[in-house]
């Protein structure tokens, strides 16, 4: 029954309490409803000849909408009045979920839901619920849900992780080209591989000219460098549980992953091979080998279905992981977090390893309300003392947190979440810059 024939019924049962057989009229009217809902019954279309397709968008960056369009098709001989409602997982955002059709027989009619995730990763439609009204409104035909779920089309929108330093991706990029010589004229130093022969023109540098090149050109040529090409960088995410503690507004793991996509998209396009891999207790998701037009597509695809996990990262898995690999010497970026405990039981016993192998970074977002916790108001009160003091200590450890890295061969990258995707950016140009990836 519907709700209309539950007002039919609030409406109706109190009338006969004015009359003078009110038990005579009350069941009259009960009689009277149960007719009309009878016929509902009779008169509602069936749901066997209804077909569901769905078409729309399979993938979306979060903070986007999406649409989602749901065909419903009619192939019984009668026309059915159907009550739909589309529903999604809570994190999928969905918009209106209820909708009414009236669908003749043989024609098709379109749903559109738009979609506003509020989580990355994969947001799965969960069911369709078909209702077959009648011509009153007063009761309705209804499938169990094993078969709603049976004729529901399965549908997944991937929801990709927020990238927000995109927009200082052109500043460096810029950059990119400034290593390559496309902007100001190349030089040999440390990190540079031989690119072509040029003439000479006045500003060379005369050490640049092969004067073997020259006698066989018979004009002063000079050799012209450009940074190496077809490094190895290794972009290393926690997803344990400090992860998952919220920096600012979002997790800690969303600005890892926002850092390694800037960081990704400038290895690629230097030329250099990017490779993932995120663990916790295991392995979560590993990206390796492919050209440089497939990796970045496939670097986005599995972090967008990273979650942090509620467990302690095991560091000697990372350090097998590593280790195990070719020889080749890799930029391994390590995104992770500063703290004393995860820091001296599980990454410093293997960082000394892997320092003797690779060019280690580790990255780890800062708290700003940390920051302001340390400072003072004008005039604070004893809550703000403690406060400050707690803050204080915090930022201590993490000093020699970073000190005691630093030591162990690994350069560190502690700065907040806003400017943290470009610190970790700008440590990988000037490690291109000087050769020393």
């Amino acid at each position: 029954m519907t709700r209309r024939f539950a007002a039919l019924l609030a409406f109706g049962v109190p009338l006969p309490a004015l009359l003078p057989a009110p038990w005579l009229a009350l069941g009259g009217v009960l009689v009277f409803a149960a007719g009309l809902a009878l016929i509902d019954l009779v008169v509602a279309g069936p749901l066997d000849g209804l077909r569901l397709r769905r078409d729309g968008d399979r993938t979306v960056w979060l903070g986007n909408p999406a649409r989602a369009t749901l065909t419903v098709t009619n192939t019984g001989g009668r026309s059915v009045r159907l009550s739909l409602r589309d529903s999604w997982v809570p994190s999928a955002g969905a918009g209106a979920r209820r909708h009414e059709l009236d669908l003749p027989p043989g024609e098709s009619r379109d749903v559109i839901t738009t979609l506003t995730p509020t989580r990355h990763g994969d947001r799965p439609a969960v069911r369709v619920t078909l209702r077959s009204l009648g011509p009153f409104g007063l009761a309705y035909r209804q499938r169990r849900r094993s078969w709603n779920e049976q004729v529901t089309p399965a549908w997944t929108l991937r929801v990709l992780p927020r990238f927000p330093s995109r927009r200082i991706l052109p500043e460096k990029l810029a950059r990119i080209r400034v290593l390559d010589g496309a902007v100001v004229t190349r030089g040999r130093g440390h990190g540079t591989e031989f690119d072509v022969l040029r003439e000479y023109v006045v500003g060379d540098d005369v050490r640049s000219i092969d004067w073997r090149a020259s006698a066989r050109h018979h004009d002063v040529v000079v050799r012209t460098w450009r940074p190496e090409r077809d490094r190895r960088v290794y972009c290393v995410l926690d997803t344990g549980r400090t992860a998952a503690v919220r920096v600012g507004d979002a997790p800690r793991l969303d600005a890892a992953i926002d850092a390694a996509l800037l960081l990704s998209v400038l290895a690629s396009r230097a030329d250099d091979r990017v490779d993932l891999l995120a663990l916790d207790t295991a392995v979560r998701a590993r990206v390796e080998g492919g050209g440089h037009r497939t990796q970045l597509p496939r670097l986005i695809d599995a972090m967008a279905s990273l979650e942090p996990a509620l467990a302690e990262t095991d560091f000697t898995l990372l350090g097998r992981e590593l280790l195990r690999r070719d020889r080749k010497r890799s930029l391994v970026v390590i995104f992770t977090a500063l703290d004393t405990a995860p820091m001296i039981e599980g990454l410093l016993p293997v960082l000394p390893k892997l320092a003797a192998r690779h060019k280690i970074i580790v990255a780890g977002v800062r708290d700003p309300a940390i920051s302001r916790l340390a400072t003072l108001p004008s005039a604070p009160a004893a809550a703000d003392v403690h406060a400050a003091a707690a803050a204080e200590r915090v930022l201590a450890e993490r000093d020699r947190v970073r000190d005691v890295l630093r030591h162990s061969g690994a350069t560190v990258v502690d700065t907040d979440a806003d400017a943290f995707a470009s610190r970790v950016a700008d440590v990988y140009l000037l490690l291109k810059a000087t050769g020393r990836l």
